[in-house]
């Protein structure tokens, strides 16, 4: 029988934070600089993988943090792929780190694709975002990922007088580069990044900025997915967004989150989350499935498409981003 929540929703994707470190400080993200207490280990992980997969979560998504910080994500992911049942691993990254030796490495153990976070068209722009001096080490690392034969995308946050400039310069970069680009709203997830609804920069005025250079076709957004799509009419690739601030998608969402020291959340705007280091402890898994079932089937959370009933939604305490693995 399939496992569903209380608003008849089936889990699919499951989101696991190797770490809460980065190597960059991103203005929207704010991550920490230390680890949380009590990091997972790698067999702990795979428990955890195994049995939500066996429960309906196929597709995983490896982050952070920064996950390519985890010293052992290539080994992590080969022993994912010969020990469960997960369809799919993907992978979302700064890129900084991203060598063509690791590109490589990281498709021979069974990585399925890779998102990279690129939030501006040139280095001053990404330095305004926080990022520093990685503009360059992105585009690399796009490069290498090609070369190894891992589909790449493209996410950029975009928020109103800190980047909006770039939503153009951007997609003529994607466009350039052959891969589809992801502009996502400022999001008011954790409470380090100042968030306010003015920031925001809705997916209908991204879209029609770009609109205006290169005409689009709408194609909709798939079954439990989290971004609208549109095809470029001459041809010159695909663009999405993920509004969730303008546009929710919580009625089929299907995610859940585990943070890097086991903490599973199931909803990224969640403030509480539900700890189960100590299931995994056990030898015994099947306490660890019970848990899951349960925590999944009380679930009923669809904050998104609250808040835009209740102004009040938008001042609770949130757990951060970076701790979430976004």
């Amino acid at each position: 029988m399939t496992l569903l929540d209380r608003h008849g929703r089936a889990p699919g994707v499951l989101r696991l934070s190797l770490t809460a470190r980065c190597n960059l400080a991103c203005r929207y993200c704010c991550p920490d600089s230390h680890e949380p207490s009590g990091l997972l280990t790698d067999s702990q992980r795979l428990m955890l993988v195994r049995e939500a997969a066996a429960l309906g979560w196929r597709q995983l998504r490896l982050t952070g943090g920064e996950p390519l910080l985890h010293g052992s994500l290539t080994a992590l992911i080969a022993r994912i792929r010969r020990q469960t049942c997960v369809a799919e691993v993907a992978l979302t990254s700064n890129g900084v780190l991203l060598t063509r030796s690791l590109a490589q490495a990281l498709r021979q153990a069974g990585l399925d694709r890779l998102t990279l976070s690129l939030d501006g068209a040139d280095p001053a722009a990404v330095r305004r975002i926080g990022a520093g001096d990685s503009f360059p080490a992105v585009l690399r690392a796009l490069g290498h990922a090609r070369e190894a034969g891992l589909p790449v995308k493209l996410n950029a946050v975009i928020a109103r007088h800190l980047n909006d400039n770039q939503v153009v310069p951007l997609a003529a970069l994607a466009r350039r580069e052959g891969v589809e680009l992801r502009l996502i709203e400022y999001m008011d997830v954790g409470n380090r990044n100042g968030w306010q609804h003015q920031q925001v920069v809705t997916a209908a005025e991204m879209i029609r900025r770009i609109g205006q250079h290169w005409p689009l076709e709408p194609l909709g957004r798939p079954a439990a997915g989290t971004a609208q799509r549109w095809r470029y009419r001459d041809g010159g690739g695909l663009v999405a967004t993920v509004a969730s601030i303008s546009k929710p998608f919580c009625a089929d969402c299907n995610r859940l989150r585990i943070t890097a020291d086991g903490v599973a959340y199931t909803c990224l705007f969640a403030a509480m989350g539900t700890p189960l280091r100590h299931l995994l402890e056990q030898t015994d898994s099947q306490p660890l499935r019970q848990a899951l079932t349960d925590l999944w089937r009380q679930r009923q959370d669809r904050y998104s498409e609250e808040r835009g009933m209740d102004t009040a939604k938008t001042r609770q305490s949130h757990a951060e981003m970076a701790y979430l693995g976004g």
